[in-house]
Parts: C-alpha cells; structure tokens; sequence
C-alpha cells in the first residue's frame, strides 16, 4: 500500500475564499487517506476582515458597508475566537495534519508545536519571539507569539474527526511581515464599535517583522524560511 504524501503549496497572492477553500480540500484528502499533512503559506489579496462564524459576531449588511466604504471586505468562517484583519504583507501558515494516532490529543501541545517552529524561523533573524497574550492585540491568546512584548503573530487551532475517530489538526499562524499597523486595527476597532465589544485594539500592541530587520527578504524566501523551519522540527512535514 503506498503511504499517504506530505504536501507543501505556496500563493503570494489569493482571494481568501479560494485559501480556505483549499484548507478545505485538504481536510477532504486527509480524511480520504490521500494525504498525511499539508504546510500551505499564502498572503490575502484584498484586505479582509474574517469574522468567528457564530452569533457573536454577526456578518451584517451594516457591517459590511461600514467596511466597504474603508475598503474592506468582510467574511466569516469556523476557526478564530475574535475578528482578524487579513491584508498584504500578513503571511498567513495553515499546517494540516493527523495527530499520532497514539498520542493523546492535548490542544497546549500542539500550540506548542507550531510555536516551536515559528520561534526557529524568528531565529533566523537573531530575533526571540515567545508565545504569551498580548492586551489590546486583535484576536488575543494565550499562543501569541511576541517580540519585546509586542504580538507578531497570531495563532488558531481547529480540530476534524476522520472516520474510525483518528484527529486531523489545522493549525494556523498569521505572520505580521510588512503593514502599517495603525490601518491594519482600523476594521477591528470599527467592528467592535458596532456590536458594542469592547476593549479596542491598539497598534502599539503588535509589531512587524520589518521593523525589526534592516534587510527586506522577498515573499519567497519567506517562504522558504518558514518551510526550512518545518522541516527542521520533529512532528511538522517531511519531504515526499
């Protein structure tokens, strides 16, 4: 029998209903037995705010106008816990795999684990990130990463049975390359104005990855970086 394949795939560029329609596709494959995992690094092609989908954070008509007329679109989908701002120069990284089927599934651990990988490719710049909450960032938690103390990259987790009960994880990062930061909180702070949430975000609480180096890598040696650091952990993908 030939063992399922490992898979990385990189856009520089996607709509973003077409990025989570390929996550999709490749649950599907996993599920299917045609996959083992897949590493997928992609940028948003037109800024977008993705809200939790749920009634929490309901995807209004006012909603929408409000952040059409800042020239953002807006979109709801299942992972996440509070709205991001997706645009050009945020990397977004989806790891989909299947926990060891004699592990026990601990969520902490494979937050872990994709900490773990994001710190090595941090390091590759001599910068030191570690994972914390971060007050008055978007979408806070517990698996922030920060730099001095400032978020630089956000993380979510979703977990799908496949049939017999193994678990398939998709983990996410949402790397902050190169945006203007205080642009980039105006949809969040505009959303959380309008269902009445509070407290706002502010810019001072992230960073980018840009400030902090003073050469400018393109997006495919990003990619590469981030794929190279995959590589050097123990659990993420290996090549085929």
């Amino acid at each position: 029998m030939l063992q399922p394949k490992n898979k990385s795939i990189r856009f520089k560029s996607i709509d973003i209903n077409n990025a989570f329609a390929k996550e999709a596709q490749f649950i599907a494959q996993i599920k299917q037995d045609e996959l083992s995992q897949c590493l997928m690094l992609w940028q948003a092609k037109t800024p977008t705010l993705v809200l939790p989908a749920g009634n929490k954070w309901p995807e209004s008509n006012t909603l929408k106008q409000a952040l059409a007329e800042q020239s953002w679109q807006v979109l709801s989908r299942r992972t996440g816990g509070a709205p991001v701002p997706q645009s050009p120069g945020i990397v977004n990284l989806s790891h989909i795999y299947l926990w060891p089927e004699k592990t026990p599934y601990s969520t902490a651990t494979a937050y872990v684990h994709l900490c773990t990988v994001l710190n090595d490719f941090f390091s590759q710049y001599g910068l030191e990130s570690s994972a914390a909450a971060t007050p008055f960032s978007y979408c806070d938690g517990d698996y922030n990463l920060n730099i001095n103390g400032r978020k630089i990259v956000g993380t979510a987790q979703r977990v799908i049975l496949k049939k017999g009960g193994r678990k398939i994880v998709l983990a996410q990062a949402f790397i902050l390359i190169d945006v203007l930061l205080d642009e980039l909180i105006k949809p969040v702070n505009l959303c959380y104005g309008m269902l009445g949430k509070t407290p706002l975000v502010k810019a001072n609480a992230h960073t980018c990855l840009f400030e902090h180096i003073q050469e400018r890598p393109s997006i495919d040696t990003i990619y590469q970086q981030l794929t190279q650091a995959f590589l050097r952990s123990t659990y993420a993908i290996k090549s085929d």
